[in-house]
């Protein structure tokens, strides 16, 4: 086995993310990109959303399972779970969903400027901003016009990634949410990407080709110098 070639980064460290439809594979995609990352030779760091840059996570977690009766847990195929949280889209939850968000946002730009401080070439967040932006109601400009100011506050990503996935698909993979929201959920990811402009869309596809597109889009923004190494590397 060949050992990994260090490639150094010269520019800003390098900030991912991925983002998507429960189910729509995710965890698989950021496993895959983390040893791309490290096998040619960069540091990486990776973050969840809902754990390292949300506030206050556990209490609102349990506020939603204790008033509406959410089920906690990921559900599997074989034991679904009926979660009500983001699907629960009362006027005054979503009210408070801008007032959360913000703080969300807010916190967030602490966190990356943080590990970005760490020394890690590549930061990889597991979800972001934007899983909270697709659950607001953006038909509505008043939304947009917070979207488009929350997108202008935190930090950028070099990519962005959006996981498409057929629905039915996708809630047969984590059975958490009725099949109707997972079609307007995904429906939401769409119309962010459109609003935002910013974001990598990765249709859906078969693991293997959407491995092949995720790791194009990453090497894509590896500054020329390191590009160059890798082709050493993969020569050698």
């Amino acid at each position: 086995m060949k050992r990994p070639h260090h490639i150094p980064v010269d520019r800003d460290r390098l900030l991912i993310s991925f983002s998507g439809v429960d189910g729509s594979g995710k965890s698989t995609q950021i496993a895959n990109l983390l040893e791309i990352a490290q096998q040619r030779g960069l540091t990486t760091k990776l973050l969840a959303f809902w754990d390292d840059v949300v506030v206050l996570s556990r209490y609102r977690e349990g506020f939603v399972h204790k008033l509406y009766g959410s089920e906690p847990g990921i559900g599997t195929p074989d034991k679904p779970v009926h979660r009500r949280d983001k699907n629960v889209r009362r006027w005054y939850l979503i009210l408070a969903r801008h007032c959360l968000y913000l703080l969300d946002a807010l916190h967030l730009v602490q966190v990356v400027t943080a590990a970005r401080r760490s020394g890690a070439q590549v930061l990889i967040l597991d979800r972001y901003i934007y899983d909270e932006l697709a659950n607001l109601p953006l038909a509505n400009p008043a939304t947009r016009l917070f979207v488009h100011a929350i997108g202008a506050l935190v930090p950028r990503p070099d990519v962005a990634f959006v996981l498409d996935a057929d629905p039915e698909a996708a809630r047969a993979r984590k059975p958490e949410y009725p099949l109707d929201f997972m079609h307007c959920c995904r429906n939401a990811y769409l119309l962010l990407a459109r609003t935002l402009g910013c974001l990598t869309l990765i249709p859906p596809l078969s693991l293997e080709e959407a491995k092949r597109e995720v790791e194009a889009a990453f090497l894509g923004v590896l500054p020329v110098e390191s590009q160059s190494h890798i082709e050493t590397a993969n020569a050698a």
